[in-house]
């Protein structure tokens, strides 16, 4: 993406106006994430840190730059204040918002796991765990998020009630997720190598679409490769937008080992794109987001 075209949609965006020409696929290229989605990544990038109170204004203000109406940007507010992450305190007639234990503990979790993600992946043993989760067909509920809960922790399933992942050592989060959904008593886990029936190659494929996920990592460094923010404003926002596509990966991608990823996987670039650019920002985004603070 041109700076020019950053500068444009960003002046635009200050202004209030109509959307001028290319916006729409500058907002197709960073997805169509909601008011709360971005809340929530501002709140883990700039309000967790600081350990803080921050203004409404700041955080309306700085949904609004990023195209977000002033309406949903308050919505987003009270939604998220209404899910226990933050609380507001009356200063005069202002108010302030600050992080909730809660919020805090899911953000500080977020973060840990955004930032940590795609590191170096240590040699494999060859070993696999190996799930057999039975849920009733009747509690769609509890299916849905126990498939949720273990494709987040990085696993995947080639066959109904089925996960694997080559990551060993994940059995201790495996047993903290399936006790927490109360499916402690519907589990059996194994722990071995492939045993020469069938081809590893065609287990990935069943478990996790990584083709798909290569096509997600080659959008990100379209996206971001090019991307340099003119001054400190474009710079905040620039970061957010970093950060939001980002913490998508985690979910994504279950960090295979380097002997089940193609020779060319993206991800191993994407990661270094990321790290660079974060560093490169993180000075002007900062003191963008002390401005709208003060204010």
């Amino acid at each position: 993406m041109s700076q020019q075209m950053t500068g444009v949609v960003l002046s635009s965006a200050r202004a209030g106006q109509a959307s001028p020409p290319g916006v729409a696929a500058r907002r197709h290229e960073f997805g169509t994430a909601s008011a709360s989605s971005y809340l929530l990544t501002v709140l883990g990038e700039f309000v967790l840190p600081c350990k803080r109170p921050v203004w409404t204004a700041a955080l309306t203000d700085t949904l609004e730059l990023l195209g977000i109406e002033h309406r949903a940007a308050r919505q987003a507010l009270a939604r998220t204040g209404a899910d226990g992450l933050i609380a507001s305190a009356k200063v005069g007639r202002r108010a302030q918002w600050s992080l909730t234990e809660t919020g805090r503990r899911l953000l500080t979790d977020g973060a840990e796991r955004i930032y940590t993600f795609a590191g170096e992946t240590p040699d494999w043993d060859g070993e696999w765990l190996v799930l057999l989760v039975s849920v009733p067909e009747i509690e769609r509920g509890l299916r849905r998020r126990a498939r949720t809960r273990l494709a987040w922790a990085g696993f995947g399933s080639p066959a109904p009630g089925v996960w694997v992942t080559p990551r060993s050592h994940l059995a201790e989060e495996a047993r903290e997720v399936l006790a927490d959904l109360g499916l402690s008593r519907s589990v059996f886990s194994f722990v071995g190598g492939h045993a020469g029936i069938g081809h590893e190659p065609e287990l990935v494929a069943r478990a996790w679409d990584l083709p798909d996920i290569a096509t997600r990592y080659d959008r990100f460094l379209v996206t971001f490769a090019d991307l340099d923010p003119a001054d400190d404003t474009e710079a905040l926002l620039s970061q957010i937008h970093l950060v939001h596509e980002w913490r998508r990966f985690p979910f994504l991608d279950p960090q295979l080992p380097t002997a089940l990823l193609p020779d060319d996987w993206a991800g191993r670039t994407a990661r270094e794109l990321f790290h660079d650019k974060h560093g490169a920002w993180r000075d002007g985004a900062q003191a963008q987001w002390k401005l709208l603070c003060s204010s």
